[in-house]
């Protein structure tokens, strides 16, 4: 039997390091996290210091089982968990149940951390283990502690004043109030007109435009001309006026590099550039960490994917110097290794930044071995980090200043004369306009230029943009809410919770969302106040550091937060649910207000449940006393009871029911429909017919449902996948890939291109 064990987190990790430890050495999986508070009140007692009750977690018992066997036969425990608060943890919970077991008499227990899944990082581990660091546990089981008071006592108050089966959260409820403030700055956004006047000239065979910046001397801010009456009266003065060129300023710009990769960032431009979600870029770079078989066994490919750091370590760069010092021309690399400070608010700096294990494996060679959205991944990892230790980009600015008459138009051209790292990698932005890349003639002060088009154009101020998920992730790291490690699981609590939707990528709060967020700012708002929730993240931090303890952390918050409970426990439900409004119930003459249901908001009587008067929130009165009459499906009767079948309105759109309802409720869609004539690849016996979602999204499923649920979101094609031999394959169309055949398996992660993208169309020139 081996001498030593050594546990991780992963199964498909503990294959990667039992090749590299040997014969020595059993490893292990925890699967995860192996204990957790027990699900029931009273599992964390403040009146005992916090004290927290923990049990087994169901699911991994069997892989506990198996480390508690192994232990037995061992002399030598090596800790491998995850490098961070959370893999410190496990690693202490691990310790916890086999010292209660008492297995550890006579035996070395030791955590070992390494950060990249390669053979020389781990071996490297292994000769230099440490104690468990309890500082870091303490910030753990101080975040589980605050997580868990706040959920178990502030969940059910809003089941009580407002709906089961909702919750709250420390971190969840800060990150709901942004995108409702948002979509209140969108409702209450004014548009304001305003005018801008251009000019198109030319010179030689060249185009270009400028746009009016000066009149009589003083510059034009951006409502200088509220209306077309004022625009059609600056033109006015400008109209057959000389165009002379009065100034012209060139300057040199550079444009530097961005840091390698956070988690944070990483999470950003997966959305922004591939179009992930954060949870799939996150397991997909869990998958990239743990490792892939290149066809010389098992390596990491990335460096720990969990992490605020933009630094990198120094045989990381000079191995990346080296890289660009013989695949790039001389002036791609810069004299001194290029240097990062972090930007967000309370990093933790212990890690390195995410990079690749080696600059030297390039994502083409490694195509073979990855998914499609492990190559996607890795080749902006990749490329990012590359780019960081390159050289700025190089621009020729050219500012004009065109004098015609009383006003001064100024056109702006920029030319890249360098590409330097932009040769690897640009970063996108969120919501960008576009830089003026115009190219401009050659011009000279004095020169007298042609005025081919003299116009004004109407412009109306645009509402703030809801939020993505990458500006959404950008939010949360600028105000300190959470961690990076979190995001992705608060977007998708607040997606499961149906507390906001996505419409057009962008974050919508429903109704029961937007009722949660009033309840919780009005009467809880220390405990969604985004200074108070960074607050709390910095305290964990100094937990974490050795710098505070954190049972006194725990006692602070609770006393206000419990006090805080207390206080509210005699609101009233209608306070929170209903708002008044100013008119009176037609049919009984009682006011009506806004209610809340299981359907979302709607207006109704206040005289409920005497007076049943409801309408939708959004009708109009004398809409809704003219009700439409049943629309009747001609030649047709209901097939249960033979009754009229109509067409009829319910919460997602209109469909077709029987008129004898509620004694009979047979529904059916009032669309047939559209059949694709593909075979269901799970059940074998139905077909694939096209659906629509509640939100409208066009989806495949089997015509058997809910006999058989198989359902994918891309059109199916009746064309074994060549990869996995599964029974479709999906037609899928990006900007990014074109039209592509790809295998719904997602572990598959075929794709076949059969059509590019579509090429951007051309600009037309003007014919004046």
């Amino acid at each position: 039997m081996p001498s030593s064990l050594l546990i991780v987190e992963s199964p498909s990790k503990a294959k990667t390091l039992k090749k590299y430890l040997g014969g020595d050495f059993e490893v292990l999986a925890s699967y995860g996290h192996v204990r957790d508070l027990v699900p029931k009140n009273g599992a964390v007692d403040p009146e005992k210091g916090f004290a927290m009750k923990y049990q087994l977690i169901a699911r991994n018992s069997k892989h506990v089982d198996a480390i508690v066997a192994a232990v037995r036969e061992a002399d030598n425990i090596y800790l491998a968990t995850d490098p961070d608060r959370e893999g410190e943890a496990i690693s202490w919970h691990l310790v916890e149940i086999l010292a209660g077991k008492k297995l550890l008499k006579g035996k070395t227990v030791q955590r070992v951390v390494f950060h990249e899944i390669t053979k020389n990082a781990v071996l490297d581990a292994i000769a230099h283990p440490r104690e468990i660091a309890q500082d870091l546990v303490d910030a753990q089981q101080a975040r589980r502690a605050l997580d868990y008071l706040v959920g178990f006592n502030l969940s059910p108050l809003l089941w009580k004043k407002i709906r089961r089966g909702l919750s709250a959260g420390r971190v969840q409820s800060p990150a709901l109030r942004l995108i409702c403030e948002r979509e209140n700055e969108i409702k209450a956004f004014t548009e304001q007109e305003y005018w801008s006047v251009h000019l198109d000239s030319h010179k030689g065979r060249t185009k270009f435009g400028a746009k009016l910046s000066q009149l009589d001397g003083a510059r034009l801010d951006q409502f200088a001309m509220p209306s077309d009456a004022a625009q059609a009266e600056v033109l006015a003065r400008l109209v057959d006026q000389p165009a002379v060129v009065s100034a012209i300023e060139k300057k040199k710009k550079t444009r530097n590099p961005a840091a390698p990769f956070t988690t944070s960032t990483l999470q950003q431009e997966a959305v922004r550039k591939l179009g992930m979600t954060t949870d799939r870029a996150m397991r997909t770079a869990q998958q990239l960490y743990e490792g892939v078989d290149s066809g010389q066994g098992t390596t990491g490919l990335i460096t720990y994917m969990r992490t605020d750091s933009v630094a990198l370590a120094a045989e990381a760069v000079t191995e990346i110097r080296h890289y660009i010092e013989h695949k790039f021309e001389g002036e791609f690399l810069p004299k001194n290794p290029v240097m990062f400070k972090n930007k967000a608010k309370n990093a933790q700096e212990a890690h390195e930044a995410i990079r690749p294990t080696s600059i030297y494996r390039s994502p083409e060679a490694l195509k073979p071995f990855l998914t499609t959205d492990q190559f996607k991944l890795y080749d902006m990892i990749w490329k990012r980090t590359l780019a960081c230790q390159m050289a700025p980009a190089k621009f020729d600015t050219t500012s004009v200043d065109i004098q015609v008459g009383p006003g001064v138009f100024r056109a702006s051209g920029q030319v890249q004369v360098f590409a330097g790292f932009l040769a690897v990698y640009e970063e996108d932005v969120d919501d960008a306009e576009d830089e003026d890349n115009a190219k401009l003639p050659v011009l000279a002060e004095g020169d007298v230029l042609p005025v081919d088009k003299l116009y004004g154009e109407q412009h109306f101020t645009q509402p703030p943009p809801r939020f993505s998920e990458a500006s959404l992730v950008k939010a949360l790291e600028e105000f300190g809410i959470g961690r990076p490690s979190t995001y992705a699981s608060i977007i998708s609590t607040l997606k499961d919770r149906e507390y906001v939707v996505l419409d057009k990528k962008r974050f919508m709060p429903t109704d029961t969302g937007e009722i949660v967020n009033k309840f919780l700012t009005e009467h809880f708002s220390p405990y969604v106040d985004y200074n108070f929730t960074a607050k709390l993240e910095n305290q964990l931090d100094e937990i974490a550091s050795g710098d505070r303890q954190w049972v006194p952390v725990m006692d602070t918050f609770w006393k206000g937060f419990h006090k805080q409970l207390v206080e509210k426990e005699g609101i009233s439900r209608e306070s929170i649910t209903t708002e008044a409004l100013d008119e009176a119930c037609p049919k009984c003459g009682k006011p009506l207000n806004i209610r809340f249901g299981k359907r979302g908001r709607f207006i109704g009587c206040t005289g409920y449940p005497e007076c049943d008067y409801t309408r939708d929130l959004h009708e109009s009165a004398e809409d809704a006393a003219e009700p439409e009459a049943p629309e009747i499906i001609e030649g047709r009767v209901c097939p249960k009871d033979g009754g009229q079948l109509v067409v009829k309105k319910g919460r997602y759109g209109k469909f077709i029911g029987c008129a004898n309802y509620p004694k009979c409720k047979h529904i059916e869609p009032l669309e047939k429909p559209k059949e694709t004539g593909v075979e269901c690849p799970e059940c074998k016996q139905g077909q694939l017919i096209e659906r629509k979602s509640r939100y409208g999204k066009l989806f495949y499923s089997c015509n058997r449902y809910p006999d058989c649920k198989y359902a994918t979101w891309n059109p199916p094609v009746a064309e074994p996948c060549p990869k996995c031999n599964w029974p479709i394959l999906t037609i899928k169309v990006t900007k990014r890939r074109g039209t592509e055949k790809v295998c719904p398996q997602k572990e598959c992660g075929y794709a076949e291109q059969i059509a590019p993208p579509e090429a951007k169309a051309e600009p037309v020139e003007s014919a004046e």
